[in-house]
């Protein structure tokens, strides 16, 4: 019902900034809350940051807290993160889900629908 594609991953050097983007398509009629995980070489996905799908509440890992901010573009159906101050800790393989009317969860087995994901490297 819903297709995600992210964008905008790249090769940084710590202390820069890049900014995501996920672009839904398909099915409009439903709203969706939207999320974004991460996933290190080896490493179990982890959560990174969402919001309802009202618009009215926002979640972050503590890990990023301060450094990244999610938003969304209703016009667009896109939804993005902005990072900060990234961190080699960063690095990873970022991707965006959508949960059917959610309350922004941080549980991963909550979302219905994933995005192939983009690759975020921070050098130091």
């Amino acid at each position: 019902q819903v297709q995600l594609v992210e964008s905008g991953g790249g090769l940084v050097q710590a202390g820069g900034s890049l900014r995501l983007s996920c672009a839904a398509s398909g099915s409009t009629f439903s709203r969706y809350a939207m999320a974004w995980f991460r996933q290190a070489p080896g490493k179990e996905r982890e959560f990174v940051a969402a919001f309802s799908w009202t618009g009215k509440n926002t979640y972050y890992a503590d890990s990023v807290k301060g450094r990244f901010t999610i938003s969304r573009d209703n016009a667009k159906n896109t939804v993005y993160l902005q990072m900060d101050s990234l961190k080699p800790e960063d690095t990873g393989v970022y991707v965006c889900a959508a949960e059917q009317y959610g309350r922004g969860t941080y549980r991963l087995n909550s979302y219905d629908y994933w995005g192939q994901g983009t690759q975020v490297t921070v050098s130091s």
